[in-house]
């Protein structure tokens, strides 16, 4: 809807209907998340690229903004286009102590995400991922949507479209599942002691 591609989430409207794989309100957990696991971070680079996040990344640094008096954290933001970007970025922030990454749902850092693992275990960073799978790639923890449950969710919707019901018509709807993912390999890999709340949470502990 922020890019103005339907009126709104109830009535899209056009040919257009779906299921959001974000809701960018809760990007602000990411850094609940990051502190929980390492509570001496103070300051958080997000890592994104501005031409191909959402918003150019708006989307999901201003609500992360907003959470940061929160939790004492300094943000600042990390825009990055390609390796050599992932790697001097890096590299800048971890010179000063007591830092974090958040990691943005998008394309590039999808793309990206090994590069961007990597830097942050060689630089010893904390890090906060969008989706599990950049955990079972060797990041140390994620938070994102179940993109399973969006699947079965959206079975319906084919099925009604396929009787004859107009896309435009149907609501788009919100992510209601969300998975917490933690490697503990990579956790003590960091130095990390990852508290029993959090490993209580958890919906899935990678040893």
């Amino acid at each position: 809807m922020g890019n103005g591609y339907v009126r709104n989430l109830a009535h899209p409207g056009g040919n257009i209907t779906g299921f959001t794989n974000f809701e960018f309100a809760m990007s602000g957990k990411w850094l609940e998340v990051l502190k929980d696991i390492s509570p001496d971070i103070e300051r958080v680079a997000v890592v994104f690229n501005p031409e191909t996040a959402a918003g150019h990344g708006t989307f999901f640094l201003d609500p992360i903004k907003a959470s940061a008096p929160s939790f004492a954290v300094r943000v600042l933001p990390a825009p990055v286009q390609n390796d050599a970007d992932i790697e001097r970025v890096i590299a800048e922030f971890a010179r000063d102590p007591n830092g974090g990454l958040i990691v943005t749902l998008d394309a590039f850092t999808a793309v990206h995400r090994d590069a961007i693992i990597a830097q942050a275990a060689a630089r010893v960073l904390p890090s906060v991922y969008p989706l599990e799978h950049y955990v079972v790639a060797g990041g140390l923890i994620s938070y994102g949507v179940d993109a399973s449950d969006l699947h079965r969710r959206a079975a319906s919707y084919v099925d009604r479209i396929i009787r004859g019901a107009k896309p435009g018509d149907l609501p788009i709807q919100q992510p209601t599942k969300f998975n917490l993912v933690v490697n503990l390999k990579t956790a003590r890999a960091l130095g990390l002691k990852v508290p029993p709340t959090l490993l209580a949470r958890a919906d899935e502990v990678i040893e």
